[in-house]
């Protein structure tokens, strides 16, 4: 595991990150604790989550991975200080009402969404703090297109939830911003006032990068580059896709693992992991895999190690035996031979789960 930094920041963190989502829905707090300490004892120093977690979302967990996280932190050996902690202020309601109503993202929403992470994270500061999602219409989540006739007025200007990020930098409360789902434009447009206006500056970008989803290198991996903001690849082994355990089944048909996502939440099914395309293209790529006498995860992580797009991989886990298998497979290299054949099998597949 390597030390990378984060942007214009001054956060080093490992080039793995611990993805929380899973703590609260699919892995109870014992469970979570003991992967964790796992994670940190092999040498994570990098952890991330949001509000709106568990997920899949709903009223009754919202907030219930934050609470794990900070009833750890008052037990954990390691100090709060060796941790660097990302979390999420969620975008406008996408059917969250238990979030917050209407469909906006303001400057108070922001503020008061920071408050009660941090209460239920019990810290007095958050490292990195990201906008989950645009508040305006974007192609995201399965959107492969935007569509001007879909476009809505923004409620809350950049510039004024800029601000209200400024207030929280000021206070000691937040140390650095991030924005997650974001566009080329999202990017320059927070770049661009955050420099006009003296305002905090994107240290980094949280979006789906892996072998069936690699839309960011469609021209937002030049903006990010020329502008040093550190990509945080999240759902690099496909929501399970590209870990072969849809393989020799479909991901709801019978032999599939009944404890996977796609499996067992009706609403991940219907989302672009659910898509028949990317069991195909997965199926393809984990083939491949094992030609080249790797494992489906030791090709799809090493894709992600080997990328100068990523800074850090952001893993998510429900057992300790994931874990162990990820961080072992983070150490993969992938050669250019490989990695050209992988373009070439884009080619044929291209982005399924765009």
């Amino acid at each position: 595991m390597q030390k990378v930094q984060l942007g214009i920041s001054d956060l080093m963190v490992t080039d793995v990150c611990l993805g929380t989502m899973t703590f609260g829905e699919q892995v109870d707090e014992k469970t979570a604790f003991e992967i964790l300490d796992r994670a940190v004892g092999q040498g994570i120093n990098f952890l991330d989550t949001a509000e709106m977690y568990s997920v899949p979302t709903r009223k009754e967990t919202y907030g219930a991975t934050e609470t794990i996280l900070g009833n750890w932190f008052g037990r954990s050996p390691v100090p709060r200080s060796e941790i660097v902690l990302a979390t999420k202020v969620a975008g406008p309601s996408r059917g969250t009402p238990w979030i917050r109503e209407g469909t906006g993202l303001t400057g108070q929403d922001i503020i008061a969404s920071c408050e009660g992470s941090l209460k239920r994270l019990k810290t007095d500061y958050i490292d990195l703090y990201q906008i989950h999602w645009p508040e305006r219409h974007v192609p995201a989540f399965g959107r492969r297109y935007f569509d001007p006739d879909k476009k809505h007025e923004p409620v809350t200007t950049i510039e004024e939830q800029l601000q209200a990020l400024d207030k929280l930098v000021k206070a000691g409360k937040v140390r650095y911003i991030g924005l997650s789902n974001e566009t080329p434009y999202g990017v320059s447009e927070f770049i661009r006032l955050a420099g006009q206006m003296g305002l905090p500056r994107v240290a980094t970008i949280q979006n789906p990068y892996c072998l069936l989803n690699r839309a960011y290198e469609n021209g937002l991996d030049e903006m990010c580059y020329r502008h040093k903001v550190s990509l945080l690849a999240y759902s690099p082994l496909g929501y399970g896709l590209l870990s072969g355990k849809y393989d020799q089944t479909g991901t709801t048909g019978p032999g599939a693992p009944a404890e996977a996502r796609i499996t067992r939440y009706e609403s991940v099914q219907k989302q672009r992991w659910g898509r028949q395309a990317c069991l195909e293209a997965a199926r393809a790529y984990n083939a491949f895999a094992r030609e080249l006498g790797l494992s489906p995860v030791q090709l799809a992580l090493g894709f992600c190690n080997s990328k100068w797009q990523v800074d850090s991989t952001i893993i998510g886990v429900r057992t300790l035996a994931q874990l162990d298998e990820d961080i072992s497979a983070m150490q993969t290299r992938l050669d250019a031979d490989v990695l050209a054949q992988l373009d070439e099998m884009r080619q044929k597949y291209y982005d399924p789960a765009q």
